[in-house]
């Protein structure tokens, strides 16, 4: 049976989000839902997935099952997504039977490194200067005219520092290669940055967007650690990320939240805007809006592919989020009773290395800053 796919229908409470992926993304989006009336249905091949244990319905099978994601598309109201590696043959299968937001071009773009970057690039956004490479013997002229040090990522498939390496210089090209896997790539010019930032945008299907305030990001062997708001940038840096993130989720005619990572460079009056790369999902440098803002980046995600208006955030304290890293969710004791503190663990069995287990937000006074 084919289902009512119209691309403008409402959902009522009661109906369900079929959402792709059961991390901790997924599972916080269906906690935001639930608290709306609305139940989800979680699809992901991982039969211990921590989004399960918070949803309505979950069906395990592979994103490229087709009779899997038949039923899954028939049994629910909408489809959204937790993570921007879902494969595009996935949307094919669902687009009969299911509206599917956001919609198939922001999980293009944000897939391919060279296809952002070309995206970002046409839509005027400042992005670093880069060249594709689709084989080692591209990598020494593209350094010459880049300047080394460089940035070395694959197109598809990189995250938390994966997929990447630094070229030294043209004599370090076939260690690099081989480094990611020979894969098809992006040399990008290295960025002087001063601190790393996000935007996110919620953009609701009447086109209509609101803004977070920026975060301040801080890194630890390439995994996000550090969320702090507000960022410590001039009040107009901060006004031209949140352009930024406007122009790229309506260029895409996204619908819900997306996230654009920015590098800041200089300082002062020489204070400037670089894209890095964008995301179109919830994000987790917008965790810290679960506790420091009247709607977080879940609720307005689930607001947006509901059809729902989006609502202003209006962040009304300070707040730092610390991600929980491996062996850092033991500290849960400790940390609950930190005062200011609220504790978020995604029900993970295993704490790996450089697995994310959990964040805390802590509150730091009423809001103040951008």
């Amino acid at each position: 049976m084919t289902r009512n796919t119209d691309d403008a229908r409402v959902l009522a409470p009661g109906d369900t989000i079929g959402i792709l992926g059961g991390g901790q993304l997924g599972r916080m989006i269906a906690l935001a839902a639930a608290r709306l009336g609305l139940d989800c249905h979680i699809f992901c091949p991982d039969p211990d997935s921590p989004a399960f244990r918070v949803a309505k319905d979950a069906t395990v099978a592979d994103y490229v099952d087709a009779a899997g994601l038949k039923t899954f598309g028939e049994s629910v109201d909408v489809v959204t997504y937790e993570f921007e590696n879902v494969p595009a043959e996935t949307l094919a299968h669902l687009a009969p039977h299911t509206p599917i937001r956001p919609g198939a071009r922001s999980l293009a773009v944000s897939q391919d490194r060279f296809d952002e970057k070309t995206f970002l690039s046409d839509a005027g956004v400042p992005i670093a200067d880069f060249r594709r490479i689709d084989s080692e013997a591209d990598i020494a002229p593209a350094l010459a005219e880049l300047g080394s040090p460089a940035i070395l990522k694959t197109r598809r498939f990189g995250y938390d520092g994966k997929g990447q390496t630094t070229v030294t210089d043209a004599t370090d090209a076939a260690r690099a290669w081989e480094a990611i896997g020979g894969a098809p790539a992006v040399l990008e010019a290295r960025v002087p940055f001063r601190i790393e930032c996000s935007v996110i945008v919620a953009r609701g299907l009447d086109g209509h967007a609101v803004t977070y305030d920026i975060a301040e990001n801080a890194h630890e062997n390439h995994i996000l650690k550090y969320s702090r708001v507000p960022a410590g940038v001039a009040p107009a840096t901060a006004e031209a990320a949140r352009a930024m993130g406007l122009r790229v989720a309506e260029a895409l005619g996204h619908v819900g939240v997306i996230t654009v990572e920015l590098f800041v460079v200089g300082e002062g009056a020489e204070e400037r805007l670089i894209a890095n790369e964008i995301a179109p999902r919830v994000h987790n440098s917008g965790h810290w809006s679960e506790d420091a803002t009247v709607a977080s980046q879940f609720e307005n995600h689930v607001r947006a592919v509901a059809g729902w208006p989006v609502t202003e955030p209006m962040r009304h304290s300070d707040v730092e989020m610390e991600n929980l890293i491996g062996a850092d969710a033991n500290r849960w004791p400790e940390l609950l009773a930190e005062p200011g503190a609220q504790l978020h663990l995604y029900g993970k069995r295993e704490a790996r290395a450089g697995r994310k287990m959990g964040h805390i937000n802590r509150l730091k006074g009423p809001a103040s800053g951008h």
